[in-house]
């Protein structure tokens, strides 16, 4: 045998056995190679599941942070909450926010007092809107109606008596003033340029107290709306921002915080309605408010009559009839007697009492406008001067 046949083999091993003689044995490397193989196999199974089950854990923790607290996640979830604080701190303010800040400090809640069988009681109460910082609030003519006491409750939660300056049912707007100075007051805006769609937003207190400086959003529904409430006819404003018992008196405003209409009237479910309410525009508001400081009531011109609307199919003539005529007016200086008939007034063809209302609104006392009557089958025409006659409830 040549010796160095095996020379060029490594897997050669000498084996003793019992006879003493040599026997050599070959191992074969393929059984090796196999189990280095599964020893690895294993292994990398062992890694991809640790690795999966970390990457799992990371996962959960991050997506279920917020909902489940463990002592694995619990220093990352607080870290997150302080995060979350900063960014809610950082978001931008709305207009309704912006508004609300402005305008709210300006509003106050009013409480009507009267005698009662137990003394003075709460009869009623609404909202006011600060427009002098010397105490000067304007509010509805029927929140304060018929009070021995009112009361103002500022923003700032002090409570003050209040003093009334003057009323107009008519519009039913009235102004009072409270001993302070300094106060926050609300800018009036101009009623003319809002249009349907418009953002407006109601600040007042609706139900009382308890609801105090609440705020609603909604929009511009209607202008010039014509509303015939209490024997009176407003012109007013109709929004869908929820106004509710106690916003009477409160500040409609628009987007930049300006006030716009003074929040009176709403249209309930005994109407089978929602989202009807309705504010008297501010630009009528203004001369209203300035009449009543200046004078303490509103001179409005008159004809110095009370009439209802009539239709005769017999004589085939509409107008208002006149069933009453005060002594001294215009009307009565004119000759005008119960029983007549307005069918013109200043050149307008008159139908019904808010057409008398339309054209007097035109003008002022002391100015004089032609009138047209029918009286026993024949039209009268004379000239009016306007005079202030101070109406009453018929």
């Amino acid at each position: 045998m040549d010796e160095n046949r095996f020379d060029s083999v490594k897997d050669v091993k000498w084996k003793n056995v019992s006879d003493g003689k040599g026997e050599i044995k070959f191992t074969n490397r393929r059984t090796k190679a196999k189990l280095k193989g599964l020893f690895k196999g294993v292994a990398f199974i062992l890694i991809a599941a640790v690795s999966g089950g970390v990457s799992g854990a990371y996962i959960v923790n991050k997506k279920y942070s917020n909902k489940a607290y463990t002592p694995i996640n619990q220093s990352l979830i607080e870290s997150k909450d302080e995060d979350a604080k900063t960014k809610a701190v950082d978001l931008p303010k709305t207009n309704i926010t912006k508004v609300a800040e402005t305008v709210s400090p300006a509003v106050v809640g009013i409480s009507n007092k009267a005698e009662g069988y137990f003394g003075v009681q709460d009869v009623g109460s609404g909202s006011g809107i600060i427009f002098d910082p010397n105490g000067y609030i304007v509010t509805n003519n029927h929140v304060i109606e018929g009070a021995t006491k009112i009361t103002v409750k500022l923003s700032s939660g002090k409570t003050l008596p209040a003093t009334l300056i003057g009323t107009d049912p008519r519009s039913d707007l009235a102004v009072i003033k409270v001993d302070a100075q300094n106060l926050p007051v609300a800018k009036f805006g101009d009623s003319s340029k809002v249009k349907v769609g418009d953002i407006a937003i109601a600040i007042g207190n609706p139900l009382g107290e308890e609801f105090s400086g609440s705020v609603t959003a909604g929009i511009i529904s209607a202008l010039n709306r014509k509303i015939q409430y209490g024997g009176a006819i407003y012109k007013v404003l109709q929004t869908d921002a929820a106004i509710n018992p106690g916003n009477s008196g409160g500040p409609l405003c628009n987007e930049t915080g300006e006030v716009i209409g003074i929040n009176s009237l709403k249209i309930g479910a005994e109407a089978n309605a929602e989202g009807m309410g309705f504010a008297i525009g501010i630009n009528e508001a203004k001369d209203i408010i300035k009449s009543l400081m200046d004078y303490g009531k509103v001179s409005r011109p008159s004809l110095g009559i009370y009439g209802q609307g009539v239709v005769s199919e017999k004589n085939n003539i509409q107008g208002v009839y006149i069933r009453e005529v005060v002594q001294g007016s215009g009307a009565s200086v004119a000759g005008i007697k119960p029983t007549d008939i307005i069918i013109e007034l200043d050149k307008k063809k008159i139908t019904k009492v808010e057409d008398l209302s339309d054209v007097l609104d035109k003008h002022k006392v002391g100015d004089t406008i032609q009138c047209k009557i029918w009286r026993n089958g024949k039209t009268i025409e004379v000239n009016i001067t306007l005079s202030d006659v101070k109406e009453k409830n018929r």
